[in-house]
C-alpha cells in the first residue's frame, strides 16, 4: 500500500523542513509583535507567556504538532480535508484552555489572556497555510 503524490508537487522531507522551520520563524517573529503589542495596551498589567522565553519554544511545538497533525490527517483520513476543517478549529479552541485557566485563576489578566489567545490563532494560521503548501491536499492520492 502506498500513496502518491502529484507528480508535480514535490513533498520531500527536506521541503517539509524548510516550510515548518519557515513557519516558526514567522509565527515567533508576529508572536512577538503580539506580545509587545499586548504589553503596550497595558503596561502595568500580568505578562503571564508574553516573555520570548516563554512563547517560543511553545510556538516551535505547536507549529510541530500540527504540521504532524496535518500530515496524519492527510495520510490517513479517507477524506482530509473535511476531517481538517473540523479538526483544525477544535483544536485550536481546547488550546486556549490553559490560557483561559490562567484567566480564571487570576494569574492573568484579560489583556494578557487575550494576547496569548491571539498567539494560538496565529500559530494555527501559519501553520495551516504552510503545511497546505509543502504538504498538500490536491493531487493527493489515499490508497487503502
Amino acid at each position: 500500500m502506498s500513496t502518491h503524490a502529484h507528480p508535480h508537487t514535490d513533498t520531500s522531507t527536506l521541503r517539509v523542513a524548510i516550510g515548518v522551520l519557515a513557519a516558526a520563524v514567522v509565527s515567533i517573529a508576529v508572536n512577538t509583535g503580539i506580545a509587545l503589542g499586548t504589553i503596550a495596551l497595558d503596561p502595568s498589567g500580568t505578562r503571564m507567556g508574553l516573555d520570548l522565553v516563554a512563547y517560543a519554544p511553545l510556538t516551535i511545538i505547536g507549529v510541530l504538532a500540527g504540521t504532524v497533525g496535518w500530515a496524519v490527517i492527510r495520510r490517513y483520513a479517507a477524506h482530509a480535508r473535511a476531517t481538517l476543517r473540523v479538526v483544525v478549529p477544535l483544536v485550536v479552541v481546547l488550546s486556549f484552555i490553559p490560557d483561559l485557566g490562567l484567566l480564571i485563576s487570576g494569574t492573568a489578566d484579560g489583556v494578557n489572556v487575550a494576547g496569548l489567545l491571539v498567539m494560538h490563532v496565529v500559530v494555527a494560521t501559519v501553520t495551516v497555510a504552510t503545511a497546505s503548501r509543502v504538504l498538500p491536499l490536491v493531487g493527493y492520492r489515499r490508497t487503502v
